[in-house]
């Protein structure tokens, strides 16, 4: 009840219109891996998806910005069941990989942000490995590219309140790893059905 209010909430606020286009909202296990500009893509991300699939969803975040005071931690947990990483080189203790994996199992999806944080540039930077090596793992999960308008201009970094400004996802064609693809070029490709979509919101 209290994550369909603060969904509902997050779209009203932003304003935000997502479109499906190259495939549905079904019920599967999916990775869906966007653009990152503003601390709301994930929360909006994740209140755009219809409810079935929003259970069972989780939003990959940083550890560091989700964990400072009450509220931040409270929505991380019991709202978004959010799958917190520490922004730190990871060691075979801590790897985030390992870790998004097990938050996945059998059932759930995921929301990542390739980048690796927020960026001011117009177009996304050169993605990191970790998307590749998630479908590596996963071969059989469907990548979902998501382009995100205007977040960073509804909540600009350092703000707390957003601005009446409308926002826009659009959800592509689900990729896959090819066979003997290199990390190199599925990374190159990855990004690039991600920047594909920005003529596509308004």
């Amino acid at each position: 009840m209290i994550s369909s209010l603060i969904a509902g909430s997050l779209r009203v606020a932003t304003g935000a219109l997502a479109r499906w286009h190259g495939c549905g909202p079904e019920l599967r296990q999916r990775i869906y891996f966007a653009n990152h500009t503003s601390n709301l893509d994930g929360p909006l991300l994740w209140a755009s998806l219809p409810t079935p699939l929003r259970v069972r969803t989780r939003m990959v975040a940083a550890h560091d910005y989700w964990s400072v005071g009450k509220l931040r931690p409270w929505l991380a947990q019991r709202v978004f069941n959010a799958v917190l990483i520490e922004r730190k080189k990871p060691t075979a203790e801590c790897n985030p990989l390992n870790t998004m994996l097990e938050a996945m199992g059998d059932d759930h999806s995921l929301i990542i942000f390739p980048e690796g944080g927020r960026q001011t540039s117009p177009e996304p930077e050169p993605f990191k490995a970790g998307l590749y090596h998630l479908a590596k793992r996963r071969p059989e999960v469907e990548l979902v590219p998501v382009w995100m308008e205007n977040l960073n201009r509804i909540l600009p970094k350092g703000e707390i309140l957003p601005a009446p400004l409308l926002g826009s996802l659009v959800f592509g064609t689900p990729i896959r790893l090819q066979e003997e693809e290199t990390k190199v070029d599925f990374l190159v490709r990855a990004r690039e059905s991600v920047i594909c979509l920005r003529g596509m919101c308004g």
